[in-house]
């Protein structure tokens, strides 16, 4: 159960970050079949006194029509007025916007920019249009913060920012954070494209 618990607190901070934009959520519990009547009802419970919507989907097992209460819980959040309002307006300074991230949105007390990101953003900031790009977190996706192994909604730590990236196609500004690794981009003729099963034999080929 204390697993459990762990993940309500991280739920709990999701659900809030959702609200905080303005917005009231829906919560899906992906079902399975190891799932027990008491973990569906206390997740049920948690969520719902947060104030979010609750829905299960066994679309693994039952395919659309398993997926049905998931629905009708999307249209009917959909057709509740909203407030939707963003974190930050992009005329303010990059630096305040990661700044707020860290601690509006995953509970952090701050950040430490690293030298090399510190003098990255003082360039992005005086330039009049990378200045007014998004920002993109480089992040793990197992914590609220920077480190995997945090779980739950971890207190007492800093986000360090370890370099800041600048994907002008995409139009984005990208904080890297902790230890996270970045996949390298594919080239516009990639190898998986020459790789297949042949069916007849079952062998993989294109790898070599």
């Amino acid at each position: 159960m204390d697993f459990l618990e762990k993940g309500c607190e991280n739920l709990l901070a999701h659900i809030q970050i959702i609200k905080r934009s303005g917005i009231d959520p829906v919560v899906c519990l992906n079902g399975f079949h190891t799932d027990t009547p008491a973990e569906r009802a206390l997740v049920k419970r948690v969520v719902e006194a947060a104030g979010a919507r609750f829905a299960v989907s066994d679309h693994w097992l039952k395919g659309g029509e398993g997926a049905i209460e998931l629905a009708q819980a999307v249209i009917d959040a959909c057709q509740e007025p909203n407030n939707f309002h963003y974190l930050s307006d992009l005329d303010e300074p990059l630096t305040k916007r990661i700044e707020a991230i860290a601690t509006a949105v995953y509970g952090g007390d701050g950040v430490a920019f690293s030298e090399t990101a510190a003098e990255k953003l003082a360039r992005f900031e005086a330039d009049p249009v990378l200045s007014k790009l998004p920002v993109c977190m480089a992040k793990t996706q197992y914590s609220l913060s920077h480190d995997p192994k945090r779980l739950g909604r971890p207190k007492g730590w800093t986000l360090p920012v370890r370099d800041v990236l600048i994907y002008q196609g995409a139009g984005l500004v990208v904080p890297v954070t902790g230890d996270i690794k970045l996949m390298p981009g594919t080239a516009a003729n990639a190898a998986f494209r020459r790789i297949d099963v042949d069916v007849e034999t079952g062998k993989v080929k294109g790898l070599f």
